[in-house]
């Protein structure tokens, strides 16, 4: 085995006089693949920040191989003394290398040197720290989330480029696919301490999960031991004095390790407080486009959706996504076209720019809005501290300020305060960003129970294929493409698509050239096409139908407020009972003329498009 290149031993660091490593472990060897995993606020960033040389340790030792180069891409870049991606990547390089290759890399990643660092996004900033980290040729990289802000493509790229590099990698990320990718070698950071798992991140969990049992095992036959020793002390002390003074330290000892043992941390609760149930359609865009600075974003794009589905929007940063959702949220009007609504709609959005966050307020008052200690979640009362601990934060969190949350804290916030608020409809625009594993797992579950309809912005490969069922994407030129199932299938569907294009093309210069071409193409001319048309009771069921449904929505909610008041049925078991008859039949009838709706617009589609 060859010698480390970097080495970490018995690492212990206490912060604020509450301890966040005990014992950590890390060893890595020449073109070594590693992840390093754990709970947000486990620090795993401060760990990599101590491999790197940015943090001293209370207690450990750190080697590092005396010929390494050890380069560390941190989680928030620091562009200050560089007024250029260009100069800051060129700063990163070795003595001896070429600063052609700076330039390189920036144009690699779309970016061309001279962007002002005072001025740049979040994904460019990003960008240009990969470029910096990558053409120093290091022996390791230490990358902290390396993909957050980054679109798919430079996903991708970033993904394949690592995977070709000789360098040894240590990689801290949320992103499923990637570490399963690159990964070959698996380190858990829980309660202070690592353990290592010599395969890739696929393996983790079914690992992770299996030494949790074993742990709560152990547990159980510790508390079963202090049980009887326990019984033996209140039944008195007798016998050899040497043995019962040794039974006495060993239960006391085994008391003072039950004290001492910290639980893997809890897991997320999350509950979405569910509105009105929307009608069958929550939107339709017919035909709208938008251009913005001579630049076409949307064109000409129709789209349906129905309550229930899960529509994801990918694509590259710029390319419009957000403006596509502003669109279809009514929040901006489109040049060309329109957008119609469906009935009761109680829509949420999730912004991942976090902007609705004051940094100057406590968690409390951002999620009860400063009005008292409580808050609402599906008409019922809680307290907000009981619903701050569903989320992992402590009770003596509430008074904290916004601004002292790490990345992950901030994220889970922001969950909080969406799932507190009554929907029908959430619009989740890149949800995933900064949130560990775990809660990863517990949104893709609890979108998954949700009975409305999801619109999800992500660059989650992996989140995206266990969550939405269509997946919409650009095409260039302003032009968007609707697919069916996950990221996954989109890729496949594209791939047949280009094909069957290309074979398209083919047969139709085939057809050009060969014999005869201009009387069949004559023929079929003169050979009359049967037109679609619309008849007057059609015409005249689309335009009074959604009068009907709305006036259909009004009884049922009138139903179920009657319904609702708490003595309904004691002092009026027949008209209880009327009541409910008439709710199940408005609700049956709502959802067969809705459907008619809906055949009837694909039908003038048809019409019209013909």
């Amino acid at each position: 085995m060859a010698a480390p290149l970097l080495t970490l031993k018995d690492i212990r660091l206490t912060f604020g006089g509450t301890p966040l490593l005990t014992g950590a472990d890390l060893i890595v060897t020449p073109g070594e693949r590693l992840c390093l995993v754990g709970r947000n606020g486990s620090g795993k960033s401060t760990l990599l920040k101590i491999a790197a040389g940015l943090v001293e340790a209370d207690q450990g030792e750190r080697f590092v191989h005396p010929d390494a180069v050890i380069r560390f891409l941190p989680q928030e870049v620091d562009f200050c003394g560089h007024t250029t991606t260009r100069s800051f990547v060129e700063s990163g390089l070795n003595p001896t290398d070429d600063p052609h290759d700076a330039l390189l890399a920036l144009y690699a990643l779309g970016l061309t040197g001279e962007e002002d660092t005072a001025t740049l996004s979040g994904g460019e900033a990003r960008r240009a720290a990969i470029a910096q980290a990558m053409t120093a040729r290091p022996d390791v990289l230490l990358l902290d989330e390396p993909t957050n802000h980054l679109d798919l493509p430079t996903i991708e790229w970033t993904e394949n480029e690592l995977g070709s590099m000789k360098a040894a990698l240590v990689l801290i990320s949320h992103d499923r696919r990637f570490l399963e990718r690159l990964s070959k070698v698996t380190v858990w950071l829980d309660r202070g301490k690592t353990r290592r798992l010599d395969e890739g991140f696929a393996s983790f969990e079914a690992w992770r999960d299996k030494l949790i049992e074993e742990e709560e095992a152990e547990l159980h036959k510790i508390d079963r031991k202090i049980a009887r020793e326990q019984q033996w002390m209140h039944g008195g002390v007798t016998g050899r004095r040497k043995r019962n003074v040794r039974r006495v330290a060993e239960l006391r000892a085994m008391r003072q390790q039950r004290r001492e043992h910290r639980r893997v941390q809890g897991d997320v609760s999350l509950e979405a407080t569910d509105g009105l149930l929307s009608g069958k359609l929550v939107l339709e865009a017919h035909g709208i486009s938008k251009s913005l600075g001579g630049q076409k974003i949307v064109s000409d794009l129709s789209l349906r959706v129905l309550r229930g589905d899960r529509l994801g929007i990918v694509g590259p940063n710029g390319v419009g996504k957000t403006t596509l959702i502003n669109m279809l949220t009514g929040d901006l009007a489109p040049d060309t076209g329109n957008v119609r609504h469906g009935s009761n709609l109680e829509i949420v959005t999730l912004d991942q720019k976090r902007e609705d966050l004051k940094a100057n307020k406590t968690l409390a008052d951002s999620l009860t809005g400063g009005r008292g200690d409580q808050v609402i979640i599906n008409g019922k009362p809680r307290h907000v501290a009981g619903y701050m601990k569903d989320f992992l934060f402590l009770p003596e969190q509430m008074r904290s300020p916004v601004s002292v949350l790490s990345g992950g804290e901030r994220g889970r916030l922001m969950l909080a305060r969406a799932l507190a608020k009554s929907s029908n409809v959430l619009i989740l625009d890149e949800p995933t960003n900064d949130l560990d594993l775990e809660t990863l797992d517990l949104l893709q579950e609890l979108l998954g129970d949700y009975a409305g309809t999801v619109i999800l912005v992500s660059h989650d490969r992996d989140f995206l294929d266990r969550v939405v069922t269509s997946v919409l994407a650009p095409e260039g030129n302003g032009v968007w493409m609707e697919y069916a199932g996950g990221y996954s299938d989109m890729i496949v569907q594209r791939g047949l698509a280009e094909k069957e294009n290309g074979a398209e093309v083919t047969r139709r210069k085939t057809r050009e050239t060969a014999p005869g071409n201009k009387a069949v193409k004559r023929a079929a001319s003169a050979a009359p096409a049967g037109k679609l048309k619309l008849s007057y009771k059609e015409k005249y069921a689309l335009e009074t139908i959604p009068k009907r449904i709305d006036e259909l929505h009004a009884d049922i909610a009138n139903h179920q407020q009657e319904l609702a008041a708490a003595d309904f049925f004691q002092r009026d078991p027949d008209g209880f009972a009327r009541v409910s008859t008439a709710l199940v039949s408005a609700q049956a009838d709502l959802a067969k003329l809705e459907d008619e709706w809906l055949e009837l617009e694909l039908k003038r589609e048809e019409v019209e498009g013909g």
